[in-house]
């Protein structure tokens, strides 16, 4: 009978011994060691969405923002996108990581403001959503009316220099340390 590596069932390789030989089965336990190992370097790679503990978690509803302003009427529009004409309403879904957000007013012939709103997380179960809460809410600006354009910074004056009528003929001072550069000299 042919000594076989590898055999269907019920059909066992026979050796000297009558069973099954001691490399055959070492070749086995070795090739089977090696597919495992290969099979497992597969799967540390990634890790499937449905095994991640967010998988299941739905995104928070999002949230409705008051607007106000006085006077009422100015443009209001939030950093994260949606806006209106006050007092009105909007519907915000801050994406995660974000824990603040701008909210924009304004009207021609009124200074701009901006009021800064603070994003609350809660978290939810396992199935469950988280919840989130924006403070303040309604979010209130008053808008100024705006100045008159600020004036250009002057320039500093400069001081005048004085001119010596005529520094060439000025004899030297009495009792100077220095003649008279235009003097005759001295013998």
């Amino acid at each position: 009978m042919p000594r076989h590596l590898w055999s269907a069932p019920g059909n066992v390789a026979v050796g000297r011994s009558g069973g099954m030989s001691d490399g055959s089965i070492m070749r086995r336990v070795i090739v089977v060691a090696a597919a495992a190992i290969s099979l497992a370097g597969c799967a540390s790679f990634s890790t499937p969405d449905y095994l991640k503990p967010d998988y299941y978690r739905s995104a928070p509803a999002p949230v409705q923002v008051q607007l106000e302003s006085t006077p009422p009427g100015a443009d209001a529009r939030t950093s994260l996108g949606p806006g209106c004409k006050t007092p009105c309403s909007v519907s915000v879904a801050p994406p995660d990581g974000v824990t603040s957000f701008l909210v924009n007013y304004a009207t021609p012939g009124l200074e701009p403001a901006s009021v800064p709103v603070r994003v609350i997380r809660a978290d939810g179960g396992m199935f469950s959503s988280g919840t989130v809460k924006v403070e303040p809410n309604p979010v209130f600006a008053e808008l100024r009316p705006a100045g008159p354009p600020p004036k250009p910074p002057r320039k500093p004056m400069r001081p005048k220099h004085k001119k010596p009528k005529d520094a060439d003929t000025a004899p030297a001072p009495a009792g100077s340390a220095f003649p008279d550069p235009n003097a005759a000299p001295q013998r």
